[in-house]
């Protein structure tokens, strides 16, 4: 039997719940300053990623369909097999009153593509719109009908060795509920509002039918929250997302704009009434704060067993007051930046303010705000990230999905920063049965040379190597096999005429 297939096994037998990609392979990335802290003439550089030619690759709907005023990317694109599977947030019309969805809901909606580029929306036939069930919305029953209406962010949780079926697939969504339908009732802290957004849990067999977690919200009982991701990591679920003040504020407890919080969970059931000041952008925690510095919507976050990676709203307010008549946010800009948090709770900005993906430039399809999704796919050599524009002049222009793109795990590179001088950095402690880098730049003349240390710094006999060649994931052949079981660090040195440039290390288990 297969190494895979008995941990998949055991796992099923015991009752756990893992994602056996995460298990097989750690990263250290190029920007982990945890990780790769002990650098000797090294330099950091983040690199944006590369807007699709074709953009937007999935467009809005015609009229009468349920994505017709908008398809938005506040949601998820994962690869099942040779699958792109997409969830994302549809408008069934195009008029909106003062920036809410109609009936307060916008349907969880569904897509398939063969490449990532190119998508196609299945009749479903799961849900009754417009006479007919001939469209692409994924069905959600629940006892309490608001909580089945998707209203705001929508992420999805892939779990194929969840030992229970029906709960593979996990989803988190806001849904804007009436006061009087949430059982174990609700803060109101300083407001008269009717609805208040609530954190509504969600499970399915196969990612198209539903069934809401409970007969309340996961955060009942509690203060509203804006729930915008769903991962786990370690041995807790964790739904992040974003609060303003008077429901959230800076540590020293004073005012705040958006920041990202985080709450937690040990079975999918209960959550945390304490939260976890998760991430503020660094203009909003100096004194005083940087004015219309903001953090939009949490972050649209990536899974990658050791470390989550991700993108977060880079707000910032109008520069005047919107002219009479147009809406509250008419002239803010939102661009998206890189995060990263080792621990899945507390997250940074590697190079703060870099723009991974900026807005499009004045014409442009996505020239006003973007949004960020859970949408991070590794194929063949490059990374696949999907993001979406916003109006946020809300006149619904251009409110449809993109396509961006990198170098595999290619978000930057670490290179020589003085050219008259060698370099090199020390990781933090493994164990691994195997090694590869990510790296260009690599010339005959000068190899780059890896070591193998012990936990003190010390290198081990037998265990260096040179790499002379360029690749994505290159492996490093040591003389002879990795110390099972020992903590090791590893030491890469790059000579003085080296211009290589390394993006990432590769850890297999």
């Amino acid at each position: 039997m297969k190494l895979r297939t008995r941990i998949s096994a055991l796992a099923l037998a015991c009752g756990w719940s893992l994602a056996l990609s995460h298990a097989e392979e750690q990263v250290f990335f190029a920007f982990d300053d945890h990780n790769i802290a002990w650098q000797h003439n090294l330099k950091l550089t983040l690199v944006p990623a590369t807007k699709h030619p074709d953009n937007p690759v999935l467009r809005r709907g015609p009229k009468g369909s349920p994505d017709h005023g908008h398809a938005v990317l506040y949601g998820t694109v994962i690869k099942e097999g040779s699958r792109f599977r997409m969830w994302y947030l549809g408008m069934h019309e195009t008029e909106i009153l003062k920036g809410q969805a109609p009936g307060w809901w916008r349907p969880m909606c569904y897509a398939e593509s063969t490449d990532g580029i190119h998508w196609t929306k299945p009749d479903l036939g799961l849900v009754e719109f417009n006479g007919g069930k001939n469209n692409n919305i994924c069905l959600i029953e629940g006892e309490v009908h608001s909580m089945t209406r998707v209203n705001d962010f929508l992420s999805i949780l892939h779990e194929p060795a969840d030992p229970d079926p029906i709960r593979r697939y996990k989803a988190a969504y806001i849904a804007h509920m009436p006061y009087e339908d949430i059982k174990g009732g609700m803060s109101r802290i300083g407001v008269k509002e009717k609805r208040v957004g609530v954190t509504i849990c969600a499970t399915s067999a196969d990612g198209l039918r539903w069934k809401v977690s409970g007969d309340r919200p996961a955060n009942a009982g509690g203060e509203r929250f804006e729930v915008s991701g769903l991962y786990r990591f370690g041995d807790f679920y964790y739904t992040t997302g974003q609060l303003i003040s008077p429901w959230s504020w800076r540590p020293d407890g004073s005012t705040a704009g958006r920041v990202m919080l985080a709450y937690r969970s040990p079975d999918f059931k209960t959550w945390s009434q304490a939260k976890a000041f998760a991430y503020a952008r660094p203009g909003q925690l100096v004194e005083p704060p940087v004015t219309g510095e903001q953090m939009h919507m949490g972050a649209g976050l990536w899974n990658r067993g050791n470390v989550m990676v991700g993108l977060h709203g880079m707000w910032q307010d109008a520069a005047a007051k919107p002219p009479k008549g147009e809406s509250w946010n008419y002239g803010v800009r939102v661009d998206l930046g890189l995060l990263m948090s080792n621990d899945g709770i507390h997250y940074r900005e590697p190079v703060p303010g870099f723009k991974i993906i900026p807005r499009g430039p004045e014409g442009a399809w996505d020239d006003i705000a973007i949004l960020q999704g859970h949408a991070f796919v590794n194929e063949g050599d490059k990374t696949m990230i999907w993001y979406s524009h916003w109006d946020t002049g809300s006149k619904l222009k251009s409110m449809e999905i993109g396509l961006a793109t990198l170098r595999r795990d290619g978000f930057g590179h670490l290179s020589r920063k003085q050219d008259d001088n060698d370099a090199h950095f020390i990781t933090s402690t493994f164990t691994a049965s195997e090694i590869s880098l990510n790296v260009d730049g690599i010339t005959a003349d000068a190899p780059l040379t890896v070591q193998i240390l012990n936990h003190l710094d010390q290198p081990m006999e037998g265990y260096s190597a040179q790499i002379t060649q360029n690749g994505v994931h290159r492996s490093i052949a040591f003389p002879k096999p990795l110390p099972a079981g020992k903590k090791i660090a590893l030491r890469v040195y790059f000579p003085v005429n080296s211009a290589a440039r390394l993006f990432a290390i590769y850890l297999n288990p």
